[in-house]
């Protein structure tokens, strides 16, 4: 793959790096680590899917989805 000129520089730049760790490839796992963890278990736990939950078909989910949203637009307007 043809890297375009004007990134050839940052891309290397990164490429060399990367390769040249030794704590920083560590470092980089626990962030991955981390971000799986927020992103996936916490979400869980945090964020259930009240849609699912609430409601039985998609046009039920539709028109909740449309009620919120022209409350909320009314309510903001009004400010």
């Amino acid at each position: 793959m043809k890297i375009p000129r004007f990134l050839q520089k940052p891309v290397s730049f990164y490429r060399d790096g990367l390769r040249g760790m030794t704590v920083g490839k560590t470092l980089w796992i626990l962030v991955l680590i981390k971000l799986f963890i927020i992103f996936a278990v916490l979400r869980i736990f945090f964020f259930p899917n009240f849609l699912n939950t609430n409601f039985k078909d998609d046009q039920s989910k539709a028109n909740h989805v449309r009620q919120e949203l022209i409350e909320r637009k009314s309510v903001n307007s009004h400010h």
